[in-house]
């Protein structure tokens, strides 16, 4: 909600100015013919298609002109929010823990090989449940490029190998 200027404003969010992060632990991750979990107590589960970018090696305080040089390829990923959890804790101000990062809550796909992205800031992005156009979005609307993003966040944490 806070990758597409659009988006922040369907959800009564402000634009940011610098990127909003929150992590993903390692049992959110699943793949095809996996099911995903909805955390006890939701109700009111949604879902936003993503690119992920996977990172080739190791990288701090990199540069935005360096950025794409720690990229391997990317792949599909479906972030799961639980939307009440998460009105819940925005409203008392709290981290977005239990809305985020539940087990399952990130379906990813197959590796893309970087080559098969040339320019992962012009790539559409749709989703569908059954049958159903749910999502229809483009990377060049984003807030912030991908090389911005990685460039930000490793000057607060070391990305490594396979992130």
């Amino acid at each position: 909600g806070r990758n597409y200027a659009d988006h922040a404003a369907e959800l009564g969010n402000a634009v940011p100015t610098k990127p909003l992060l929150f992590m993903k632990p390692s049992s959110c991750y699943i793949t095809a013919g996996q099911n995903i979990e909805i955390p006890l107590g939701c109700t009111d589960m949604h879902h936003e298609i993503e690119l992920g970018a996977i990172i080739s090696k190791d990288c701090k305080r990199i540069t935005e002109n360096e950025a794409m040089n720690f990229v391997g390829g990317y792949c599909l990923a479906l972030d799961m929010t639980a939307r009440d959890f998460q009105n819940e804790a925005k409203g008392k101000g709290n981290p977005w823990t239990f809305a985020k990062m539940f087990d399952t809550s990130l379906p990813v796909s197959e590796f893309i090989p970087k080559d098969k992205i040339p320019d992962p800031g012009n790539v559409a992005l749709w989703c569908k449940v059954n049958d159903e156009l749910r999502q229809n979005g483009h990377t060049k609307d984003m807030i912030f490029s991908l090389p911005y993003l990685i460039a930000h966040i490793s000057q607060y944490f070391t990305l490594q190998e396979g992130d």
